[in-house]
């Protein structure tokens, strides 16, 4: 399968903090590849990095198999970026918008911006820095995909966004989507867009790559099994040592334990714990996302805890 976008071992160091450690994937051409991860986890720095924008302190990337650090006026001309907050040159009218980034772009198509625009019921003549937020969110998806680029890369494009706005912008990336060849890297924390439109899936958390394989296999990896007890349940270190163990969240009488790639004995390990019954039961996309991003550690509900920590009540 070619790639459009390879990543071998980025590193990328701010003073003593690593905001990207040793991260390798590579994103199929065609493919519409979601990058997740919490805020602070080093997407945006990642992205930067394979436009070129910023350098690695280690490691290499490629897009269309040249170096990204040094891409050519030509193969620049083949992507499309829209920015963290959809950036755009606000003492411009829409119409000279177009006419500017028209002249960067080649094979600019007119009637897609005009298009796009419409679709955000955006005026020509209107000033850039007097939309409204997803109004502006319109202006800028219309100037990166008139550009009609084989590969887009969209940096949070929902961000802030009311939800008629959030409808209008994932209506273009599902039409997008649909473009033989095009191919686009989306970064998001909406993940009931993300599984509508993603055929593979990036997780980074905390620096690090903690997934990278297509949406199926990603679900299948991740199993969820609830636990109930006659009393507590077993906390750690109580527990066996589960390989890939993501997520456990304890209730009065339950345990629930989410885990990636879990063993063929898992149940029998499990059993050992002595529970009143063992359910295994799906886990959807949402759930096992979150699970990848959680702190790996016991928790309980937070209501829960205040429950046990609140006063009694009694004479002042």
């Amino acid at each position: 399968m070619e790639h459009v976008i390879s990543a071998n071992g980025l590193t990328k160091y701010f003073g003593p903090h690593c905001a990207v450690d040793q991260v390798s994937f590579e994103v199929p051409r065609g493919s519409v590849t979601a990058f997740l991860g919490r805020n602070g986890s080093g997407k945006t720095t990642m992205l930067r990095i394979l436009l070129g924008l910023l350098e690695p302190t280690r490691g290499s990337s490629t897009v269309f198999g040249h170096d990204s650090q040094h891409l050519p006026p030509e193969l620049r001309g083949r992507i499309g970026y829209l920015a963290e907050g959809h950036p755009v040159i606000r003492w411009m009218t829409v119409a000279q918008s177009a006419k500017f980034q028209a002249a960067c772009f080649p094979r600019w198509n007119q009637q897609i911006f005009d298009a796009t625009v419409q679709h955000f019921s955006l005026s020509q003549d209107a000033k850039a820095g007097r939309l409204s937020r997803g109004q502006r969110a319109g202006l800028a998806l219309a100037l990166t995909l008139a550009a009609e680029p084989e590969l887009l890369i969209l940096d949070d494009p929902a961000l802030g966004l009311d939800p008629v706005a959030r409808r209008a912008l994932l209506e273009s990336i599902l039409y997008i989507t649909h473009t033989p060849g095009q191919t686009v890297l989306l970064s998001s924390h909406l993940l009931d867009d993300i599984e509508r439109v993603a055929d593979y899936v990036l997780i980074l958390d905390k620096s690090v790559l903690r997934a990278a394989c297509s949406l199926d296999e990603f679900r299948k990896r991740i199993a969820q099994y609830h636990l109930t007890f006659r009393g507590s349940p077993p906390l750690p270190p109580s527990l066996p040592t589960l390989p890939g163990l993501l997520d456990i969240l304890v209730t009065p009488n339950t345990l629930r334990l989410t885990v990636a790639n879990p063993p063929t004995d898992l149940e029998e390990q499990l059993a050992a714990l002595q529970p009143v019954d063992i359910q295994q039961q799906p886990v959807n996309f949402q759930e096992a996302v979150t699970a990848y991003m959680s702190d790996h550690r016991s928790r309980t509900f937070f209501l829960e805890q205040l429950n046990q920590t609140a006063p009694t009540g009694g004479a002042a």
